[in-house]
């Protein structure tokens, strides 16, 4: 049967493959969907957050939030006709069907005035659900779209002074985790944009130009750390659990105060408004000879830089750890330090208790 307008609501925190399935499935039997996103205050995820998810994955169904700070009791009639005052206030039209994989359903389509259809209940099609999740982001990968993924990937950013060896160790943690398999067969790694930046700037001069012609504005290092920040983005929701990332746009704070001598408050507000980093590995200067590839010549501003990293990150309450000594060393502590990051909680706060009866 056909319907004209549906409706399907739910926490979707975070939204998956089953959910997306129900959508999919009663955008399929009506002639116009509505999915209503409830969000309780408790719950860490944004209720703007899963609206933009849902709408970006349905984009022809009209997607709201509302939020709903009842806790669920199914037995309690009063409670009931809380929650369905809440839902008719975000969607106001007449439904006339609505579309659900729980128990519930029926009861709730009666109380919407609506006819109740159920949609793979035993979740054989994606067996995922939202408390899975939580629990194990990783073990449910597999069935996060991929702004869920970007929004959940640990990133993982190295960062330091010139020729630290920042762009190895970032490609080799990536080839580490790559190697497991599975899921994290997707592994990426994000290169340096302020390299690219610097290398078009250089090009630019023509044959003759050398690096020590290129001269930066300080309204260049915005644009840098808002493209460093783009790509990562970008990565993130494509890739495996954790993004490994050379530079980002914090480093790029420092970077203005090496290149102009003083800071840059735009370039700090790119760092803060994009605050999506988890860990920051510092590689340290010693250990690794000063290498001149033709965009380098700070050999003795090493040291500052390595301090200036370190004292900002302690400022800004940036968890980080300094990594010393050879190559195999360095690649060792770091994925010690990812593990760590890896194995502690992903910041779900519980959602409002519920008692189905």
């Amino acid at each position: 049967m056909r319907y004209g307008h549906g409706l399907v609501l739910g926490k979707f925190y975070p939204p998956h493959a089953g959910h997306h399935h129900l959508v999919r499935t009663a955008a399929a039997r009506c002639e116009r969907l509505t999915v209503l996103v409830c969000a309780s205050s408790v719950e860490s995820v944004p209720l703007a957050d899963r609206v933009a998810w849902m709408r970006e994955a349905h984009p022809g169904c009209e997607v709201v939030g509302a939020v709903d700070d009842i806790p669920v009791d199914l037995t309690d009639p009063d409670v009931w006709a809380a929650h369905v005052a809440i839902f008719r206030a975000a969607v106001p039209e007449r439904i006339d069907a609505v579309f659900t994989s729980e128990s519930y359903g029926e009861e709730l389509g009666r109380r919407m005035g609506a006819a109740s259809v159920l949609v793979d209940p035993d979740r054989t099609a994606y067996p995922v659900s939202g408390t899975a999740v939580r629990k194990d982001p990783v073990g449910c990968w597999p069935y996060l779209a991929p702004p869920v993924r970007g929004a959940l990937a640990r990133r993982v950013v190295v960062l330091g002074a010139e020729s630290t060896g920042t762009t190895t160790l970032a490609r080799d943690l990536a080839e580490h985790y790559r190697a497991r398999g599975g899921v994290w067969a997707g592994t990426r790694w994000v290169p340096e944009y302020g390299r690219e930046f610097s290398e078009r700037k250089l090009a630019a001069l023509g044959p003759a130009g050398t690096w020590t012609d290129v001269s930066f504005a300080s309204e260049e290092f915005p644009l840098i750390a808002a493209g460093q920040l783009a790509r990562e983005d970008r990565a993130a929701r494509e890739g495996a659990p954790v993004l490994f990332c050379d530079t980002d746009a914090f480093a790029t704070t420092i970077w203005h105060e090496r290149y102009l001598g003083s800071a840059n408050p735009a370039v700090a507000r790119v760092a803060e408004e994009g605050r999506r980093q988890h860990l920051w590995l510092l590689t340290d200067h010693a250990d690794v000879p000063f290498e001149d590839d033709g965009l380098r010549d700070g050999e003795h501003l090493r040291p500052w830089m390595t301090d200036r990293f370190a004292a900002e990150l302690t400022r800004t309450g940036r968890p980080f750890r300094v990594l010393r000594g050879s190559r195999e060393q360095r690649l060792a502590e770091a994925v010690e330090a990812v593990e760590r990051l890896l194995a502690a909680d992903w910041g779900f706060t519980d959602p409002l208790p519920e008692r189905r009866g």
